[in-house]
């Protein structure tokens, strides 16, 4: 009938605290362990959201602390719900209860999970915990926490977490298909672009996101965009909030594409054979071949079919190298690269042509002047 929640501080990524949501089914002693950035009411929506998915049913009551996300206010001692609370209480069939101040009976569970998750997740000297490089680390590490402890035997139950949940399943609610989107923020449409508009301002979202509704909300001086997934809603991207003409695009969100806003290069794609073998030659050939397109170079098709033909004879790794230097040193005749084919052949590698030393100079000499003063003295 209960699942109990609480918050615990998480270790610091990147200079940034983290916190960790930490859950627990009072039966079966099944628990989950989610990292966040935030204990905003949005944020705790979809950690509970998540929790009640991975335990696959709603309990009848959600038990947690007296936070001011959940309790508004105390009057004669009797404890004032907020109002998004109830309504997302009643979303998913529950009704949202807090502890009793000072009474380890009701506030002990609940801070008991919470010690254990921080005790194997926080970096510290007693775990020997190496720090988080990303986010996406601790989300790993928490996983793997919960399969660790929903997986071995409890020291108060003689039983495996995990196993117990099987039967408790059948005693909890059906959990309903939209999760309670209210608290998560406003509605908005990932475009063909992979963006939201929110505030008159594009902010960009992962891959995988096209034409599917998010939410967007304000927290702080962030936006959080928060996605349906399998597990239920979870935050996909988090930009700073922007004006009107400064959008936030993150160039991690967008793989396929190199970052920064310089002309994009188009990518070779072969529609006949002959192009097909002769891009098949390595990257000198693609490199060659956008270099000759971008100075307009004449007879292209020609000079490719010469390349292919003469890779056959001295193979593709040479020809590719040459190519490669073709492009690079912008020579696009016909006779250019048979040329360095054979200047690669017979001279020595780049760094064997010239040894710098003291006693090797550039300047030329003056033996010249020399003989040229000899021939005005025989005048």
């Amino acid at each position: 009938m209960w699942l109990q929640w609480d918050w615990g501080d998480g270790p610091r990524i990147g200079g940034r605290k983290t916190q960790l949501f930490s859950a627990w089914l009072a039966w079966s002693r099944f628990r989950v362990v989610i990292p966040a950035w935030d204990q905003q009411l949005g944020t705790l929506t979809w950690c509970i959201d998540q929790a009640l998915r991975t335990a696959g049913g709603a309990p009848t009551y959600l038990l947690t602390d007296n936070a001011r996300t959940v309790t508004m206010d105390h009057v004669a001692g009797i404890p004032v719900r907020h109002p998004q609370m109830v309504a997302m209480g009643r979303h998913y069939g529950c009704t949202v209860q807090t502890c009793v101040p000072f009474d380890p009976q009701s506030k002990g569970g609940v801070e008991a999970t919470v010690k254990i998750a921080k005790a194997d997740l926080v970096p510290a000297q007693a775990n020997l915990l190496d720090a988080y490089g990303s986010f996406a680390e601790l989300e790993e590490a928490c996983a793997g926490f919960c399969d660790r402890v929903n997986g071995r035997v409890h020291r108060e139950t003689a039983a495996v977490p995990a196993g117990r949940l099987a039967a408790e399943r059948e005693m909890l609610h059906p959990l309903p298909g939209q999760p309670y989107a209210l608290a998560l923020g406003e509605e908005r449409l990932v475009g063909d672009d992979q963006t939201v508009r929110f505030g008159s301002v594009r902010y960009s979202t992962p891959p995988g996101h096209i034409g599917t509704r998010v939410w967007c909300r304000a927290a702080g001086e962030e936006l959080v965009i928060t996605a349906r997934t399998g597990r239920g809603a979870a935050e996909i991207a988090r930009h700073r909030l922007s004006v009107p003409g400064s959008p936030q695009i993150c160039d991690e969100h967008y793989p396929d594409h190199p970052g920064g806003n310089g002309p994009r290069q188009p990518r070779p794609r072969p529609r006949t054979q002959a192009e097909a073998e002769f891009l098949e030659i390595g990257d000198g050939a693609q490199r060659w071949l956008a270099e000759a397109a971008a100075s307009g170079a004449a007879r292209i098709r020609s000079k490719m079919a010469r390349a292919v033909e003469l890779a056959a004879v001295v193979g593709a790794d040479r020809v590719g190298a040459a190519l490669g230097l073709a492009a690079i040193a912008g020579r696009f005749a016909d006779g250019d690269l048979p040329s360095i084919i054979d200047h690669l052949a017979t001279e020595r590698e780049a760094g064997e042509v010239v040894i710098a030393d003291e006693e090797h100079s550039a300047q030329p000499g003056t033996s010249g002047w020399a003989r040229l003063g000899t021939k005005e003295a025989g005048r």
